[in-house]
C-alpha cells in the first residue's frame, strides 16, 4: 500500500505527441519539482524520455515549477484534486486571484452542467460506431446550447473539442476544421504565452487547413503553433520536425501559386 502511494503521488502521465494520454512513468529527478497552476516549466514526452521545458524568463535562484493537474479547471476543481490525490493546498498566483473563473463558467449555469456531464460521462471510443455517437450527441448538445453557453466556458470548449476529435476519426475533415476553429479563441485565452497544448491544437487546426486548401490560413496557424513548439518542445522533436515538413510543405504550394 505505500508503494501504491508513493507511485499515485509521483507518477507522470505519459503522453504522445498530440498530448494524449498514453500510459504513466517514475521519473524519481522529476518528482522533486514542486506543482504551480501557472508554472514556469511544461513537460512534454518523446517516447518514454522525459523533457523539461522552460517556458518563461527562469530568475536566478527561482524555483522550476510545474503543473500536476490539468489546468482547464476552475480554482475550486483544481483544489480539490490537489488535495485528493496530492494532499496539498496551492497557493499560487493564479488560486489567489481567481480572475478567469467566471469566464470559465460563463452561460447559463443549467445548461453548462448538462454539457459538463456529457464531458465527464464520454469514454474514448474504440470503433467507427462509437465516434457517430460520440460526434451525434456533441452536435445535438451544441446546437441546443447555442446563444445560452460562449466557447470560453470550458465545458462546452471540452465539448468542442470531443467533437473535433470525433469529426477527425470518421474523416469529416471540414466539420473538423469548423469545431476546432471554434477552440482556438478559447485557447489563446487560456493558455496564453507559450504552452504545448496550445501549440499542438493550432497544428492540428492548421493541417484541417491544408486538408482543405486554405493554404495562406494554414501557413498563418502553422507558424503561430512553430513559434510556441519551438519553445515547448524544441527544434529537436520528432513532433516539431511534423510541423516544420507540413510547413514547408505549404510555402512551397504559395510560392507556386
Amino acid at each position: 500500500f505505500p508503494l501504491f502511494l508513493q507511485v499515485t503521488c509521483n507518477c507522470f502521465t505519459i503522453s504522445n505527441g498530440e498530448m494524449q494520454d498514453v500510459g504513466v512513468g517514475l521519473y524519481p529527478s522529476m518528482s522533486l519539482l514542486n506543482h504551480s497552476c501557472d508554472p514556469n516549466c511544461v513537460i512534454v514526452f518523446e517516447g518514454y524520455q522525459l523533457l523539461l521545458r522552460s517556458v518563461r524568463e527562469i530568475q536566478i535562484g527561482e524555483e522550476l515549477t510545474i503543473s500536476y493537474i490539468e489546468s482547464l479547471m476552475p480554482t475550486s476543481e483544481r483544489q480539490k484534486q490537489l488535495m485528493r490525490q496530492y494532499c496539498f493546498e496551492c497557493d499560487c498566483s493564479l488560486c489567489r486571484n481567481q480572475e478567469k473563473d467566471a469566464e470559465k463558467l460563463a452561460g447559463e449555469e443549467h445548461t453548462w452542467k448538462e454539457v459538463k456531464d456529457a464531458v465527464n460521462e464520454a469514454r474514448y471510443p474504440k470503433s467507427k460506431e462509437e465516434w457517430e455517437q460520440v460526434l451525434a450527441r456533441c452536435q445535438s448538445l451544441l446546437r441546443s446550447n447555442m446563444g445560452y453557453i460562449p466557447d470560453t466556458n470550458i465545458y462546452q470548449l471540452k465539448m468542442l473539442d470531443c467533437a473535433m476529435d470525433a469529426c477527425i476519426n470518421l474523416e469529416f475533415w471540414e466539420e473538423a476544421l469548423y469545431y476546432g476553429s471554434r477552440t482556438l479563441g478559447p485557447y489563446r485565452l487560456y493558455y496564453p504565452g507559450f504552452h504545448p497544448l496550445r501549440a499542438v491544437q493550432l497544428m492540428r487546426v492548421g493541417k484541417l487547413q491544408y486538408s482543405q486548401d486554405m493554404f495562406p490560413q494554414a501557413l498563418e496557424t502553422l507558424k503561430q503553433a512553430y513559434n510556441i513548439m519551438k519553445v515547448t518542445h524544441g527544434t529537436d522533436h520528432s513532433l516539431m520536425q511534423a510541423l516544420m515538413e507540413i510547413k514547408e510543405q505549404c510555402e512551397a504550394i504559395m510560392r507556386t501559386q
